[in-house]
C-alpha cells in the first residue's frame, strides 16, 4: 500500500522534473519515489557506518588488517 506525502518544491526542481518525465515517458512522482528511495538507502548506510565506528573506537567493535585478511584467505601474493 502506498501513503500519499505532499512537499513544495521550487520552480527550478519542478522544470528539471518535468523534463526529465517527457524525454523519458516517466512521470515526476516516478523520479521523486526513486530519488527518496536512493537517498534514504545512502542516509541509512551513512548512520549505520558512524555506529560501527563509534563502536571501534571504543573498543567494541573488532578489526583486522586487510594483509591479514587476504593471507587467511589465501589471496596474499
Amino acid at each position: 500500500m502506498s501513503r500519499m506525502i505532499n512537499f513544495r518544491v521550487d520552480e527550478a526542481i519542478n522544470d528539471r522534473l518535468e523534463r526529465m518525465a517527457r524525454l523519458t515517458g516517466r512521470t515526476k512522482t516516478w523520479y521523486i519515489r526513486e530519488a527518496v528511495s536512493e537517498y534514504l538507502d545512502d542516509m541509512e548506510d551513512i548512520y549505520l557506518a558512524d555506529q560501527v565506528m563509534e563502536r571501534v573506537e571504543q573498543g567494541e567493535e573488532n578489526v583486522h588488517a586487510l594483509e591479514d585478511l587476504e593471507r587467511e584467505l589465501g589471496l596474499a601474493d
